[in-house]
């Protein structure tokens, strides 16, 4: 049987992929292999808190009010690395597309939803316009009134170390009872979800705000 030709390493079309000289695909193509390791955004952090501090059964009922309960459920995911460097090496950042073999792909919002089994149906939650304006002691006077906790320094902007809030959380958590007061239950529970939001949904590489 007729084999088809093999198919070529590189774009056909590269008119629109201006940032192909810093591409790490371009050391492929050229038939060097890229030296430049990856950042991977992992959360083992999280994880590794959860296990260490279990939630108390107050604060799982808060969570799976929420809807992102789902995540904790899923634990800790197994990655193949050699499929994420595949992957990287296929990402266009001038289309925000995959670029595959068969065609252009992209992971949607509605990917991480059904993988996690989020709910998305009533009201979006948009950022108020005047938060945009705020500054980071407005913003550290935002998360004491939220949280209870109020990090101590300055992290730059908007951000906060992750690892105080670790650290502040592991303080509370022995005094988390059926006795404990609703409202410190749920200032525990937004530390919970800060931390999710970071180290699953919204990581960054930073790395510890």
């Amino acid at each position: 049987m007729d084999f088809p030709p093999p198919t070529h390493p590189g774009p056909a079309e590269d008119q629109l992929l201006v940032l192909q000289g810093d591409h790490r695909s371009s050391f492929v193509w050229e038939g060097h292999l890229s030296m430049q390791p990856l950042r991977p955004r992992r959360p083992d952090d999280l994880w590794e808190f959860i296990g260490e501090h279990p939630f108390h059964a107050r604060v799982v009922a808060r969570l799976q009010a929420t809807g992102f309960y789902t995540i904790f459920e899923l634990g800790r995911m197994q990655l193949d690395w050699s499929l994420i460097t595949a992957l990287v090496e296929r990402w266009r950042p001038e289309t925000h597309t995959f670029h595959l073999s068969t065609g252009e792909a992209t992971i949607t919002l509605e990917d991480v939803q059904v993988l996690y089994g989020l709910h998305v149906d009533g009201r979006a939650v948009a950022l108020p316009q005047y938060i945009r304006s705020m500054t980071c002691a407005q913003f550290l006077d935002m998360m004491m009134h939220y949280t209870g906790y109020r990090p101590q320094g300055d992290a730059g902007g908007s951000r906060v170390a992750l690892s105080a809030i670790r650290d502040h959380m592991a303080f509370l958590h022995p005094d988390l009872t059926g006795e404990t007061e609703d409202l410190h239950i749920e200032r525990y529970t937004r530390l919970v979800l800060l931390l999710l939001f970071r180290c699953v949904l919204f990581p960054n590489t930073s790395g510890s705000k």
